[in-house]
Order: C-alpha cells, then sequence, then structure tokens
C-alpha cells in the first residue's frame, strides 16, 4: 500500500505544499468541536471524516491546479497514548483511529493523486505534552518507547513516512526518530521554536538539529521549523551552514504573537496571507532547498495558495 517509502519525492527538487493549521480552521472556521485540539476525534463518525475530507481535498486542489507535489499530513497529531487517555480512548481504539487516519488518505490519494502531483501520505506524530511548552522532558528512550506504538501503526498501514510536528526539545526528537527507523520508516522533524528563534525548552535551532543528527547518525530525512511567524526564525537561518541544509520544511504560524500571547488570545489571529507568502518567497530565495511549504496555527488554504503562488514565482 506504502508507493514512496523507499524514495521520498519531496527530496528531489520540486515544490511541495502540504496544509494549514488543521486544527485552527476545523475550529474556528468549520465550528468543529476539537476536545484537546484532537482532529482525529472526528474519525468517530461519518460526518466528521467527512470534514476532514473536504479539508484535504480543498489543500490538495491547490497542489493540483499548481501542478506542485502535495504532503497528505494524518490528522493524528494527539492520537497518542496519554492524550488518548483523556479522550477516553482504549489503546485498540486508538490504533482503530491511527490506522483509519492513515486509510482516509490512501483513498484521498488514489481520487486526486495525478502525475504532476505526487502525494505522499505522511503519519502526523505529536509531542507527548503541549506543543507550546515542553513540560516534563522524557529520556530519549522513554520518548522512542511512548511513540513507537502509533508509528508501528503508520507503518503497518501502509503510510510513506512520519513526520513528527511540534517538537519542542531534543531527547524526544531522538526517540521518535529512533521509532521510526526502527519500523524502517522515514522520519522529518518539525521543531517548534519561540520568537527568539529557540526551542522552548532554550536550545538553539541549530544545536537540536545538530543534536539529533548525532545522536542517529543523521537519521531524520529532513528537518521543518513550525508554529512559529517567519520573522521568529528567517534570522537565525544562514546560508552555507550545514544545519540549514538540513532544513528542507515549514509550516508557520499565521500571527508574530508568542505562545503565550495566542495562549491566552480569544480570538484567531490569520495574520496576513499575502505578506506570510512574501515571506515565504524570500526565504526559498535564501535557501532554494526548502521545498516542503505549508502552514500551522491561524493559517487555512488562503495561505496556501499565496504561499505557493508567491513560491512558484520565484522557482
Amino acid at each position: 500500500m506504502t508507493r514512496y517509502r523507499d524514495a521520498l519525492p519531496q527530496l528531489g527538487d520540486r515544490l511541495f505544499l502540504t496544509d494549514g493549521g488543521i486544527e485552527t480552521t476545523l475550529i474556528f472556521h468549520e465550528g468543529l468541536d476539537l476536545p484537546y485540539f484532537a482532529a482525529f476525534h472526528l474519525l468517530k463518525d461519518a460526518g466528521g471524516t467527512g470534514a476532514l475530507k473536504d479539508y484535504y481535498r480543498r489543500h490538495a486542489a491547490i497542489a493540483r491546479d499548481s501542478g506542485t507535489g502535495f504532503i497528505l499530513e494524518s490528522a493524528t497529531w494527539r492520537a497518542s497514548a496519554d492524550w488518548g487517555d483523556k479522550l477516553g480512548y482504549s489503546r485498540n481504539a486508538l490504533d482503530d483511529a491511527n490506522r483509519k487516519a492513515i486509510e482516509m488518505l490512501h483513498e484521498l490519494r488514489d481520487e486526486l493523486e495525478t502525475g504532476a502531483t505526487p502525494m505522499v501520505v505522511s503519519g502526523c506524530v505529536g509531542p507527548r505534552g503541549d506543543g507550546y511548552d515542553p513540560g516534563s522532558v522524557m529520556t530519549a528512550a522513554e520518548a522512542e518507547a511512548y511513540h513507537a506504538r502509533q508509528i508501528g501503526v503508520f507503518a503497518e498501514a501502509g503510510a510513506d513516512m512520519v513526520t513528527a510536528i511540534t517538537m519542542t526539545n531534543v531527547p524526544e526528537a531522538i526517540g521518535v526518530t529512533r521509532a521510526a527507523r526502527a519500523r524502517g520508516m522515514p522520519v522529518a522533524i518539525s521543531f517548534t521554536v519561540e520568537t527568539d528563534g529557540r526551542l522552548p525548552t532554550g536550545e538553539p535551532l541549530w544545536d537540536a538539529v545538530s543534536a539529533v543528527d548525532s545522536a542517529t547518525g543523521s537519521g531524520p530525512a529532513y528537518y521543518m521549523i513550525n508554529c512559529a511567524h517567519p520573522s521568529h526564525f528567517a534570522g537565525q537561518l544562514e546560508a552555507g551552514e550545514a544545519w540549514v541544509d538540513r532544513i528542507r520544511g515549514l509550516r508557520a504560524n499565521a500571527s508574530r504573537c508568542s505562545h503565550a500571547e495566542l495562549d491566552q488570545a480569544t480570538e484567531l489571529d490569520t495574520g496576513d496571507p499575502v505578506e506570510l507568502g512574501r515571506l515565504y518567497r524570500e526565504l526559498r530565495g535564501r535557501f532554494g532547498h526548502i521545498n516542503v511549504l505549508g502552514g500551522c496555527c491561524g493559517t487555512d488554504h488562503r495561505h496556501i495558495e499565496q504561499i505557493c503562488d508567491h513560491c512558484r514565482q520565484a522557482a
């Protein structure tokens, strides 16, 4: 069932889009209830599953219309054991939800993929704790054990890869990488950064990338930056640095606010989609190898359209 596990097409030169902020879109724009930001909870019934399919189709259409690739990222950011416990899922029920999430993406790929728009199915892993606050940091061994079951389901369900989104600390990123590699799965590690470009634990981004590579034999297929505005991290990227060459993807926030400010906000800050597209184009101009482009909190299909239009013009 897997199609690209042994040769991820986004490791080439062409542009690949992915989706925006799935949770904020479904909550604020679609009016759906996502307890604990758990989008996978929608898979429990036909109406929720239909809403997820519509969301993916809307974003995939942008890629098809523009002739770019697309990464179908599963709605499983919260579908790990601790979050499943909060939502009342047994371990087997959580396995079923993760499996169903991947199977749905296979159905969508069969429906939407074209020769000009390859579509990669990615199993999304989220942090054990909060995406803004690392809380109690696990050891790498604890993180590997914690994430292994979810990643194992992705492997068996035929996902092409694993993407760990909003990683807040180095040991958890190492553990996810080891768990994925143990199942023969390519993995992308996407770090959250604060307004100063550092991880929530305080490590500089370059130290985090170097530490994970050192501990895993350069295990991740590539790295990404997410859940921060480009103005928070653009200044940390220097052309010619080896660690920067390992960063291939961006999923920025729409808002310039800090995580603390976003936590206190009562309304969604969608920022300026045109400005976000321009900032992506500027980063692409500096770092042409960054070719996996999507959004995070506050972004939706409008932001992805602008990112696509601006970056295609610069290609």
